[in-house]
């Protein structure tokens, strides 16, 4: 797991050398969201306050994402995903997904299913809430 996130950190920094694992992780949700609050990102990733505002402002001085007022309350900025914000996105993902197709090409179709199985359960357990202690016995 620790390779894992070493090389998706190394290949957000490739195409983009302010773009880390966290900003990555944050383009892509305020694309999927279409725009949030910069508290939104920090309760949905359960980041620090600060962590998250330092990393909206790098954002923003790259130009790739931008605040916008609400319309229905305009005492709050909405962060959207600028034009330079959603092209380097998708050449990011992109590369990841050429990644991960060149390391899984010689795989064999059961070994995929398996693999994509062990990815789901994984995934689903992720959004079951913060990991449970385990008692003495078990």
């Amino acid at each position: 797991m620790t390779a894992f996130a070493r090389r998706a950190r190394a290949s957000a920094g490739r195409m983009h050398p302010e773009l880390s694992l966290v900003s990555y992780t944050l383009l892509g949700h305020l694309e999927e969201s279409g725009g949030c609050r910069a508290t939104d990102l920090a309760t949905h990733y359960t980041l620090d306050k600060s962590t998250v505002s330092r990393q909206v402002a790098a954002l923003e001085r790259t130009g790739l994402i931008e605040r916008r007022l609400d319309p229905e309350d305009h005492r709050v900025q909405v962060l959207h995903l600028t034009q330079a914000g959603r092209r380097i996105l998708a050449q990011v993902t992109e590369s990841r997904r050429e990644a991960f197709h060149e390391r899984l090409a010689d795989w064999p179709k059961e070994d995929l299913e398996r693999f994509a199985a062990y990815l789901l359960r994984y995934n689903a357990a992720a959004g079951e809430g913060p990991l449970k202690e385990r008692s003495a016995d078990g």
